[in-house]
Order: C-alpha cells, then structure tokens, then sequence
C-alpha cells in the first residue's frame, strides 16, 4: 500500500478493498522506522491520524460520500497552521506554539477526506535552501544520507521521496518547493501567485509567498494541487478564477507547443552534469513534437540580487510580529520593553533568520531605501516584462530547476552567497509570479536532477499535461531512494 501511487490507493479505498485505518497505520509505522535516519518530520500525529483515518472508514461503510483525497495520509510543512498542532516554522520563537485555527489549505485537505499524518521539517521560516537551518533537526536526503534535501521544504519532498507519505504540502517563495523536488527526484509545484490561498501560512515575504505540493507523479500532483487550489475571501492576494479539474484533463493531448530556452542563462554556474540532464530531457519534449526555440530574459540575472532585497525586507517587517508578548517565546522577565525584544529575538531566532532580517531593514532604512529597495522592486517589473514577451513569442519556457546536483550537508552553510546560488533558475519565477513544475528527468551520479517547465499566469492545466507527457516519455516517476534498501532488503 505505502508504495503504492496516490491514485490507486485512492480508488482501493472508495471501493472498500483497503481500508484507511490499514494505510494509515502502515504508513506511521514505516515513518517511524525511516525516522531514525531521515528526520523529515518535526511532529508525527499519530493519535489524531488514526482517529481521522477511523471515521473516514466509518462514514465510507455507511455510504457517505467522501472527498477525492479520502482516508490518504499527506504530510504538511511545518510553516502552515494546523489547529490544536504545533507549529514552529523549525524556530525556537515558535518551538510551542500551537495554532488556534487551521490554514486554509489544511480545510481544504481535510473536506477532501486527507489524513494529515503530521509535520515536516523546514528551514526556520522558510528561509533557507538546504533545511540546515531548522532550529531542531537537518533532515537528510533519502538518496544519500550525507547530502541534504534542498529547502526549505526538505522535510515535506524528503517525507514524500522516502514514502513516508503519498503526498505532502511545502511552501515557495524562491523555489522552496522546487528545488527539494530536484534533490529528491519528485514532481513539485509552485502555482501562479494566488491561486492558493495563503491564509493560515505563516508569512516570510507575502509578495511571493506560494503554497505549493509534492507527489512521485504528475497524476497525484495534479490531484492534490486541484483540492488547495481557489479563490478565499479570507486572502486578499487570492485570485477569483475557477479552478480546473486538473486530474482529468491530463491525457488530453497538449497541441504543438513551442518551447523556449533562455540559453543565455545557462553560461555560468550550471554543473555539467545537470547541463547534460536538461540537454536530454529538452531532446523528449522535441521529440514529443515540441520545438525549441531561443528566448531571451535579459533581466532574470539580476533575480538573485532582487529576491535578495524584496524578500528579506518584507521579512523585516512580518517577523516584527515576534516581540515576546502576544505568543511564541518570552525570554526572562524583562520590564523593560526593548531589552525583552532583544533578548526575545536574539534567543528565538537562528543566524539566517537574523541575517535576512538586517538586510531587509537596511534596505528600508532612511536613505538607503529608494537606492535598493525600491529599485530592486523596477527590476522585479522588467523581469516580469520579460517573461511576459517571451510567452508571447513561445507557449512555455524550460530552465533548469537547481544548477548543482544535491551537495554534500555542511559544504554550504558558512558560506551564505553559495547557497543563495541554489535558487538561481527558481526565483526570477518567482518574482514574475508564474507557474512552473519541476519534473525528475535523470540520474546523475545516482542522484535526482530536474527540470522547470513554466508556463503563462494560470497555466497550471497546461504544465500539468506537457508534465504528464514528459513523464510517461522519460519514465522518471516513483523513483525509489537508496534508503529504501536499508529497510526493503
């Protein structure tokens, strides 16, 4: 059951040949054992998950209809709200909170009938492409034990990747979710800005922040990016637009497509070995009847450097909210309000939380903020602009999803502009507010390396078929990890 795709487990459990309690429990007790060496998950629900999976088998004997995610066990990051779950963003300012509502996108999953089994590692805030930066854990990358996942959302693609769960939820600011899918050879998406609702996740830099999933093929990715997905009132940034089915239009066959490759991009910085990857995987999408052109992005080199001021300013001020009064960590008995701020931040907050904060107040402070800031905000519009006239000149845009394969953990942490470096195809993304997938398409050195296929704002539909197509081309899907051996054998 546990290796089993999503979707076939699914149909198993509506026609009552499995049940949920069945899964779920195997599901728990396989995390558990792979735990000890994976560490993807900072909190495992076993009680409720049971429970949960127990009602859902209850109101299925009766003949209830159920949610198309009904009795699958699905794991959450640990920056999304669960209600009555603890929540800490892998921060000590947050190391007991426990939400009083749910996120959005927990409702969602969970009218869909989901298991949510329990919450997974992140780097503290989101902030971080490797996951070392958790305050409690460095999660492993079920492919070699000694390299990481990718971050932030290394725990959630990790959990997923080592069948610890069918499907899980991570966030994407700069590529959080898709480059963890490329460490951990998984498909992962990052929806146009606003299609999911970010209520309920709690904030890094609200401009880019996008709820985003993991699976092991495109058929359960589409399945679950279908239940998150829609507009909430309770989301001001939320787009009012329907929400395809997803799943179901999967086999319709994409039209001749063009595809564009931004070559100028991919001079410096990308190792040869995911050089070759993407060359080939450019060569299944031709042969599939997509030609591929040459688009140019002049102004997506100087992603890195404006992602490097939008998105620690806009932290500035939402971690502000982290005084040592209202919730989250007080540190001693402070009557004097600044000394609690300082002792409240400087305990609860680890060094890149720290680091990204003063760089996000630099950049606002007096005199400084129409030189950076602003600036990086002109350049944000001429990236977008770029995107923009290239998807109208080709139908999608192919890129590289990280230019290294998974590094060695430690090889990066004392040296922050490197492993800023690891989101060097994932941000310009990010900041044009478009769609993309990363799709596993090879091995290299027995590790996973992926491709970025982006498509046009609320273009899901369309990256999802030419994702599915490329998969069932390549047959890079349910990749099993190493670590599975140490258990399987």
């Amino acid at each position: 059951m546990i290796f089993r795709p999503a979707f076939e487990i699914l149909r198993e459990i509506r026609e009552r040949k499995i049940s949920s309690s069945e899964l779920v429990r195997a599901t728990l007790g396989w995390a558990h054992s792979v735990e000890e060496k994976l560490h993807a998950f900072l909190t495992l629900e076993d009680e409720g998950a049971l429970r949960r999976a127990e009602e859902i088998d209850r109101r299925l004997s009766k003949g209830e209809e159920m949610g198309p995610l009904a009795g699958l066990p699905v794991a959450v990051k640990d920056n999304i709200c669960t209600k009555g779950v603890r929540t800490t963003c892998g921060s000590r300012i947050l190391e007991n909170f426990l939400p009083p509502y749910n996120a959005t996108v927990v409702e969602k999953l969970e009218k869909a009938g989901a298991v949510i089994i329990g919450k997974t590692n992140c780097d503290e805030f989101a902030m971080g492409s490797s996951t070392e930066n958790s305050a409690f854990l460095k999660t492993a990358n079920p492919w070699d034990l000694r390299r990481v996942p990718g971050g932030s959302s290394g725990g959630s693609a990790a959990s997923v990747s080592a069948y610890q769960a069918h499907l899980s939820l991570g966030s994407d600011t700069g590529g959080s979710v898709r480059q963890p899918a490329s460490f951990c050879g998984l498909f992962g998406i990052k929806p146009t800005y606003g299609r999911v609702s970010r209520y309920g996740l709690v904030a890094f830099a609200s401009s880019l922040d996008q709820i985003g999933a993991f699976a092991r093929n495109v058929r359960d990715l589409a399945l679950i990016t279908e239940v998150i997905s829609g507009h909430d009132p309770k989301d001001s940034t939320s787009l009012p637009e329907p929400v395809p089915f997803y799943s179901r239009e999967l086999e319709v066959p994409p039209d001749r497509l063009r595809v564009g490759v931004p070559w100028d991009l991919l001079q410096e910085g990308l190792d040869s070995e995911v050089k070759e990857a993407f060359y080939k995987a450019l060569k299944v999408l031709e042969n599939s009847g997509f030609p591929i052109e040459e688009v140019s992005l002049p102004h997506a080199s100087y992603g890195l450097p404006t992602y490097y001021l939008i998105a620690p300013a806009e932290a500035s001020a939402n971690l502000a909210r982290y005084d040592g009064i209202r919730f989250g960590l007080r540190a001693g008995d402070k009557k004097d309000l600044i000394s609690l701020y300082k002792e409240t931040r400087g305990q609860g907050f680890g060094a890149e939380v720290k680091r990204r904060i003063m760089l996000g107040t630099f950049a606002l402070s007096l005199g400084y903020r129409d030189a950076f800031y602003v600036k990086a905000q002109k350049v944000r519009t001429l990236i977008r602009e770029d995107f923009e006239r290239a998807l109208r000149k080709v139908d999608l845009i192919a890129l590289p999803t990280a230019p290294t394969l998974p590094f060695q953990m430690g090889e990066k942490v004392q040296d922050p502009l490197s492993m800023y470096m690891s989101d060097l195809y994932t941000i310009p993304i990010s900041l044009a507010g478009l769609p993309a997938i990363s799709v596993p398409t090879a091995l290299e050195k027995g590790l996973p390396v992926g491709m970025q296929i982006v498509g046009p704002v609320l273009s899901e539909s369309l990256i999802f078929r030419v994702s599915y197509l490329f998969e069932q081309k390549s047959g890079m899907h349910d990749l099993k990890p190493p670590i599975l051996e140490d258990y399987c054998a």
